[in-house]
């Protein structure tokens, strides 16, 4: 099966990965190219706030740490309340919360999308993929299909990426 891809009239970000072995590329406001792609330069550190009794905000952490953050942990009772300074809404809550490059990156958002995001440095808050959905870096499982990650600022949440 031949790899594809789509880059919306928005300029959204969509990966479609084909069987047999076929590339994934990655479609942006800066054009199009392969998820093996060089990652941001800057990878710098990382504040990556967790619920005290979760281990997948853990294994996110160690992803981030494999491709090349100082990642320091804070446990903390406090997400909500951390994701409504953040502006993210209730319904687009994640699992946990990090600090990377100045925007709020909320879950398990692959670092295909995090480089995107520190290459193009847009104007908003953050990103942030609701939810632990499975088969996403640090949790277990099968990814359950294509999942939207949301873009955080001022005005209506939209569509960042669709991984």
């Amino acid at each position: 099966m031949d790899s594809k891809y789509q880059l919306s009239r928005r300029c959204i970000l969509t990966i479609l990965i084909g069987g047999g072995g076929g590339a994934a590329l990655i479609g942006g406001a800066t054009g199009i190219f392969p998820v093996s792609a060089e990652p941001a330069a800057d990878r710098g550190q990382v504040t990556l706030y967790k619920n005290p009794q979760c281990g997948c905000c853990d294994g996110y952490a160690d992803y981030l740490r494999h491709n090349g953050f100082n990642v320091t942990a804070v446990s903390t009772n406090d997400l909500a309340v951390m994701g409504q300074k953040y502006g993210i809404p209730d319904d687009l809550s994640p699992c946990h919360i990090s600090i990377i490059g100045g925007y709020v990156v909320g879950g398990h958002i692959p670092i295909e999308v995090v480089n995107r995001l520190l290459s193009e440095r847009p104007q908003i808050t953050g990103i942030s993929l609701p939810g632990m959905p499975e088969g996403t870096p640090g949790m277990p499982g099968n990814k359950p299909g294509r999942l939207q990650i949301y873009e955080i600022g001022k005005g209506p949440p939209k569509v960042y990426a669709t991984v």
